[in-house]
């Protein structure tokens, strides 16, 4: 069995589980933002009185953070009393971030768990050895009721990374090349798993943004053995040492594997208005931008801070483009304060906002007007995701966005490495 395979046969009680199985799984952290009232409400339509493992159960504040209109002041003050009702502890209020790296944060993200929220980037998880999937609002209240769910056994995919990433070319660059040739209904229902060497050199960081963006790939989840790499970025927020992580039998047979050179990648974007619509950061470098924006799951990590501020300091970003950064975590952010990163971004002109999503589903904290033009860290470019339907959003590394922010114009970063 894949390892995959194993986390799930083990919460389903089964010795063994293959590739399009139905199986009855417990659940070990169920997680539930603040875009997903509906859980609460499905819930109590279903006959619930008492959550089955409040202990299980996480409620992130992280969509709208803070509140921005009454009607989501509404909403999180509901999910509060609900949280204070059901006994559910493990709140993750307006100061916290976005949900995948709070969970990761407070320790509660583990290899071998199975781990499901109303976010479709649950998929990050993989990163450390989780079954990470994102569900709707009726099966995640089925999960409270019961504290078990049904899944499919997934198929899996391997890509294999070689090489050595080129200065100023990042995990974000990997990711977007794949998609540009796979194309976004490649992994419907499948795992999409990353081994090799590259994978191997890459941070604990890089490897959760590949995993994030699998979704984009249609993926159900995603998967990266865990390693040494792993192990101290889990210690150091405190994870408990188990479960201990599981491995892939030898001679697994994938459903498709695919390998790829990342020696030869070069920054990549993703053009309106598909995350699949991707060509190298050159056809597209000189078209000016009115925003640039770092944050996210996917690009506002301490690393991707860092590597915006190296590029910025010392400098001033340009006097027609607005440059916004939303850490992905209170964790984040005051380790980038500490490490200075902070002062070198507001420095050069970034507009610091609350940790969080933000701007990223436009609902919140840095919307565009109607034809302006975005380059972002974030993972989708839909029309109408980060504001007005007739703006556009391009998608790159954290490094190209600040170097496009310094610009004014969509710019590559590698000079600066």
């Amino acid at each position: 069995m894949h390892a995959l395979e194993k986390i799930l046969a083990r919460a389903a009680d089964v010795a063994t589980t293959h590739a399009g199985e139905i199986l009855n799984c417990r659940i070990d952290i169920a997680g539930i933002n603040d875009l997903y009232l509906q859980t609460k409400r499905s819930f109590l339509e279903m006959g619930g009185t008492r959550i089955h493992a409040p202990q299980n159960v996480v409620m992130f504040l992280d969509h709208y953070a803070p509140a921005s209109t009454v009607s989501q002041a509404g909403v999180q003050k509901e999910f509060r009393q609900f949280c204070a009702q059901q006994g559910v502890g493990h709140l993750m209020d307006v100061n916290r971030g976005v949900c995948h790296q709070a969970l990761l944060d407070a320790g509660l993200s583990k290899p071998a768990s199975l781990i499901v929220i109303t976010d479709s980037h649950t998929t990050m998880h993989g990163a450390v050895g989780a079954f990470g999937t994102g569900v709707g609002a009726t099966d995640l209240a089925t999960i409270l009721l019961t504290g078990k769910l049904w899944l499919r056994v997934p198929e899996v995919v391997r890509f294999t990374l070689h090489g050595t990433l080129p200065a100023g070319v990042f995990a974000k660059d990997v990711i977007l090349r794949i998609l540009g040739e796979l194309k976004a209904d490649y992994a419907v229902y499948r795992a999409v798993e990353f081994t090799g060497p590259a994978v191997s050199a890459m941070s604990q960081s890089e490897r959760l943004c590949l995993c994030n963006m699998t979704t984009e790939l249609g993926a159900k989840t995603a998967y990266i053995q865990p390693d040494a790499v792993t192990a101290a970025y889990l210690a150091a927020r405190g994870a408990a040492p188990s479960p201990a992580p599981l491995t892939t039998d030898p001679g697994y047979t994938y459903a498709d594997e695919r390998a790829y050179d990342v020696s030869a990648c070069e920054p990549q974007v993703a053009a309106p208005s598909s995350v699949d619509n991707v060509a190298p950061l050159a056809a597209h470098a000189g078209k000016p931008v009115d925003q640039a924006y770092i944050g996210a799951c996917t690009g506002g990590r301490l690393e991707d801070l860092a590597e915006a501020a190296h590029i910025l300091r010392g400098r001033h970003i340009h006097p027609r483009t607005r440059l916004v950064v939303s850490p992905a975590s209170r964790e984040t952010l005051l380790a980038a304060i500490q490490a200075g990163y902070i002062t070198t971004l507001v420095e050069a002109g970034a507009t610091l906002v609350t940790p969080g999503c933000a701007a990223c589903l436009g609902i919140h904290e840095g919307l565009l007007a109607e034809g302006e033009r975005c380059i972002s860290a974030t993972n989708r470019n839909f029309p109408g995701r980060m504001g007005h339907r007739n703006a556009e959003i391009f998608l790159a590394s954290p490094a190209s966005v600040a170097a496009s922010a310094l610009a004014g114009e969509i710019a590559d970063p590698r000079p600066y490495y």
